[in-house]
């Protein structure tokens, strides 16, 4: 088929044709006479190579052919939409895709209240999460950039607008009416109590290992999982102390039966950031959608005590 000498207007055409399955009626849809949809009906046809519409006793069907188009021809003519109207996003009627990348922690943390808002704001949009790693070769391999990320980048990436979207430091958890939950966390008790350490993806190691290796201590790990929200559960039945961010502590705190500590030690606090490429900038879907997560940070921000620090390096 040659392309440039395909004429736009006829996918409008067999459009109104598979939605009316009437010549008249077809026309009417789209403000063109009977003719001229006729005329438009023989040149889809020979296009095509299929009849489209056929007559089945007194009345018009289409032909298993068209009945197969029904939908690529719709997704066909949204795309076109897309490409001539991209001053607009109606959040309410949109059917989009937003693909974001989110660290473990931010994922179990923002997530549920994000898919909440977005189901009340456009039902029909859908969100496709990815685990996040700060190698952006990670997303461009698999051919999904993101629309957004929220992690703790603490480095600047190329192509990347960066703004930071809340505070959080580590607490010690555990469940409540444990022996070590009962009296005041010390070094010792810390350090020598099993651990649940967390591994995310996104970390060459649990973080915490790195920086207690800083200072010349080690802790007492029984098991290692990848997710905090394996952790969180873990230790709710169990004995098991773990180093976990507050903010997603107190989250599950209530309905996992767990307490926090501070850590005896000066732990400080860590930045989650939110982050998106600079090609998805202008896009009025992406702005609205970078505008709901930002919203978010007011369910999670508040005064936290202790001096900055980097949370470890990410990445492979």
């Amino acid at each position: 088929m040659n392309l440039p000498s395909l004429d736009l207007n006829l996918l409008v055409a067999l459009d109104a044709l598979l939605k009316d399955g009437s010549v008249s009626r077809a026309g009417r849809r789209i403000g063109v006479s009977q003719p001229a949809m006729s005329h438009a009906l023989n040149r889809l046809r020979k296009v095509l190579t299929d009849p489209v519409l056929v007559r089945v006793g007194g009345r018009m069907e289409l032909t298993l052919r068209a009945q197969s188009l029904k939908r690529p021809v719709e997704d066909a003519l949204e795309r076109v939409r897309e490409v001539f109207v991209s001053d607009s996003f109606a959040p309410s009627s949109s059917t989009r895709t937003f693909r974001l990348f989110m660290s473990d922690y931010a994922s179990n943390l923002i997530l549920p209240p994000l898919l909440k808002e977005v189901q009340r704001l456009a039902p029909s949009v859908q969100l496709k999460v990815h685990p996040w790693k700060d190698t952006v070769a990670d997303f461009r391999a698999n051919g999904e950039s993101p629309d957004a990320v929220v992690a703790c980048q603490t480095r600047e990436l190329p192509g990347f607008y960066r703004q930071r979207l809340f505070t959080d430091r580590d607490v010690c958890v555990m469940r409540g009416g444990t022996a070590v939950s009962g009296k005041r966390l010390g070094l010792k008790s810390f350090l020598t109590t099993p651990h649940v350490a967390v591994q995310p993806i996104e970390f060459n190691a649990d973080p915490v290992d790195s920086w207690l290796q800083d200072l010349n201590h080690v802790r007492k790990i029984a098991v290692t999982v990848p997710h905090y929200i394996d952790a969180l559960h873990l230790i709710a039945q169990s004995e098991l102390i773990g180093v976990i961010p507050e903010r997603l502590a107190q989250a599950y705190a209530s309905s996992l039966g767990l307490v926090t500590q501070e850590i005896p030690l000066d732990v400080g606090t860590f930045e989650e950031y939110l982050l998106h490429p600079a090609h998805t900038h202008a896009d009025l879907g992406c702005v609205w959608f970078r505008g709901l997560i930002w919203s978010l940070r007011g369910k999670v921000t508040g005064s936290l005590r202790g001096k900055s620090r980097a949370r470890g390096e990410q990445g492979a």
